[in-house]
């Protein structure tokens, strides 16, 4: 975890400090939010007509061809020069703005392999092909609400130009799902062949109440880590196991024993979950495979518990295997990405700047909250050395939130095939809390040195 002070530098650029760049006075942005507010009145149907087309056709990671080309043309039409195919499908943005700050703002493309069942009249029957096999598509995470609220605080953000300086850099990322299409942009020579940002905004819809913002210091987002082991065994007869070396057996101990490094390594205080989300192996009743594979996923907040996760997963499978004498078993490592850090002091920042503007619709999160366990590789800007904040945004309806828990169900969360957010206020939120952070100065104090054109 990087220490926030490291992202205080003294001395910077004058661009980053000389008006207009420096935070903007109350009355200012009051005036930009009157503005803000009569653009939205304006421009919401096309938004919320946006996010309809996206829903109903998700496209899944490293496909998504129609959905990249769509944000292309939107940021085009509003001034930004525009490059596609950075890190795969990926889209850039980059519109100029005087002297001033780099500032990212990033959104997702890609929709998840399953099926919706929301009911709405604008779902998704679409289907791709996932690892040979043809499937639903939905975007049942919330990425096209995302990518609604980025077209709109980027068309918001050039109709305000008088309001900031600096320069904007719009990231379209593909592949958030399976957690590498940040990586792939950054491999492409994002920070290379385009200004390389001082501060960075993101944000995420969930089944809070609709058009709330959320803001949280520290984590907001776990580290994921995902391998696949496969203990070798030495098939057989089923009625002759003496004869054989077992790998279910393994898998069973190993599924079983991995949970102590939870229970019994882990400190109690400290975040961290070990998930077995797969066990294939075997045919039929009476055969002893040859080999067991099971595919394991770990979330930690802090890069000591993560490194724990991982060498307890791999002695304990390495201890199984010695057990049954059989091979050592072989250990992959499927994927993953770092924990994602807000910068405390652009929550402190944005707290100060979107609290006077919205009131109580606008939520610090205690620090005592239960932890994020969901991962983002948003975190691959911030491990890039970006001081980020990411927004959480509410999406539900409150009478819709408060019917569930009088009767006593629970409600959809992102990845469930009923998640509906309202788009209507959540987008308007999305657009304001980015919109206005950036129009507000949120960011410079902490700001890394970076382009300042």
């Amino acid at each position: 975890m990087r220490k926030a002070g490291l992202w205080i530098i003294l001395g910077m650029a004058s661009a980053l400090t000389a008006a207009p760049s420096a935070q903007a006075q109350p009355a200012d942005l009051a005036a930009a939010r009157v503005q803000l507010d009569a653009l939205l009145d304006r421009s919401y149907l096309e938004l919320e007509a946006l996010y309809q087309d996206i829903h109903a056709h998700p496209e899944l990671a490293m496909h998504e061809t129609r959905t990249a080309a769509l944000l292309a043309n939107q940021l085009r039409s509003a001034g930004f020069e525009v490059t596609e195919g950075v890190g795969g499908t990926g889209v850039v943005g980059v519109f100029r703005n005087g002297e001033g700050p780099t500032i990212l703002v990033r959104t997702e493309l890609d929709g998840l392999p399953m099926e919706e069942k929301t009911g709405l009249p604008y779902a998704s029957r679409t289907k791709q092909s996932f690892e040979g096999v043809e499937t639903f598509t939905a975007h049942s995470c919330g990425h096209d609400i995302h990518m609604a609220w980025w077209v709109g605080a980027a068309k918001a953000l050039v109709a305000m130009k008088d309001s900031w300086r600096g320069t904007l850099l719009f990231i379209g990322q593909p592949a958030e799902e399976s957690l590498g299409g940040a990586r792939a942009m950054l491999a492409d020579g994002l920070f290379e062949r385009f200004p390389k940002p001082n501060f960075a905004f993101a944000a995420h819809v969930s089944n809070e109440p609709a058009g709330t913002i959320y803001l949280r210091s520290g984590p907001a987002g776990a580290a994921s880590d995902s391998y696949e082991i496969t203990f070798h065994g030495r098939g057989g007869h089923g009625s002759m196991p003496s004869a054989t070396i077992d790998p279910i057996t393994m898998g069973a101990h190993f599924v079983n024993d991995v949970q102590t490094v939870i229970s019994r390594e882990k400190d109690a205080a400290a975040f961290g979950v070990l998930t077995i989300g797969a066990f294939q192996s075997g045919t039929v009743a009476n055969i002893i495979p040859d080999d067991a594979v099971l595919k394991v996923n770990m979330r930690s907040h802090s890069p000591e518990v993560r490194s724990l996760l991982t060498e307890g997963m791999t002695r304990t499978a390495k201890a199984v295997a010695t057990m049954a004498r059989a091979e050592e078993p072989t250990i992959n490592y499927l994927g993953g990405t770092a924990a994602l850090i807000n910068d405390a002091g652009m929550v402190r920042q944005a707290e100060a700047v979107l609290k006077p503007l919205y009131g109580d619709q606008v939520q610090l999160v205690s620090p005592t909250a239960p932890p994020v366990s969901a991962s983002e590789d948003f975190s691959e800007f911030v491990s890039a050395g970006v001081p980020s904040l990411f927004f959480g945004i509410g999406g539900y309806d409150p009478e819709l939130i408060a019917q569930a828990r009088a009767d006593g169900k629970p409600l959809p969360v992102n990845h469930s095939p009923f998640f509906a957010p309202r788009p209507d206020p959540t987008i308007r939120s999305g657009v304001s809390a980015i919109v206005m952070a950036i129009v507000g100065g949120v960011g410079r104090e902490t700001a890394v040195p970076g382009n300042t054109q």
